[in-house]
C-alpha cells in the first residue's frame, strides 16, 4: 500500500476514531440510536452526507476563488434519510443559506449545477436521492 491519508482504529462499544495523517485532525463515530449506537457522535452515515454538503460548499468557494470573487460565509442543514433491507441511505436533503452573498437566480442555478458535480456527489451511488434548495440570501 502506498502512504495512509488516514486511519480509522475500533475505540470500543460501537466507537471508531479517524486520524487525518497530514493534520492530525480526529473525527470519532457512533452507530445511531436506532442502530446499536448511542448517538453520541457522528455515525459513518452522518458524514456521507455532511461531505456532500461540505463538498457542494467547497466546489462553489473554489469558483469564486478561482474568479478572484469574495464569498460570504454559506451555512447548510442536512437531512439524512435511510432505508432497510439493505441499510443504505436512500436520501440527503441539504437546504443551503447564502446568507449575505446576493445571487441572481440565474447566478444560482449555476452554483447548483457546479455543487451537484462535486467528487462526493459523482461517487454515491445513483440510487441516492440528492434533494437541494438553493435559498436566496435574505
Amino acid at each position: 500500500m502506498e502512504s495512509p491519508n488516514f486511519t480509522v482504529d475500533f475505540e470500543g462499544e460501537i466507537i471508531t476514531t479517524a486520524v487525518h495523517l497530514y493534520s492530525g485532525t480526529r473525527i470519532t463515530t457512533d452507530a445511531p440510536l436506532d442502530n446499536h449506537g448511542k448517538a453520541s457522535a457522528f455515525s459513518p452515515t452522518d458524514l456521507v452526507s455532511a461531505s456532500l454538503a461540505s463538498c457542494m460548499i467547497s466546489i462553489i468557494a473554489i469558483h469564486y476563488r478561482n474568479r478572484g470573487l469574495v464569498l460570504h460565509p454559506i451555512k447548510s442543514q442536512v437531512k439524512k434519510i435511510m432505508a432497510a433491507n439493505p441499510r443504505r441511505i436512500s436520501e440527503i436533503h441539504i437546504e443551503f443559506d447564502f446568507g449575505k452573498n446576493n445571487f441572481s437566480v440565474e447566478e444560482l442555478e449555476h452554483l447548483e449545477r457546479l455543487a451537484h458535480a462535486c467528487p462526493v456527489a459523482n461517487s454515491l451511488n445513483p440510487e441516492i436521492k440528492i434533494v437541494t434548495n438553493f435559498r436566496p440570501a435574505n
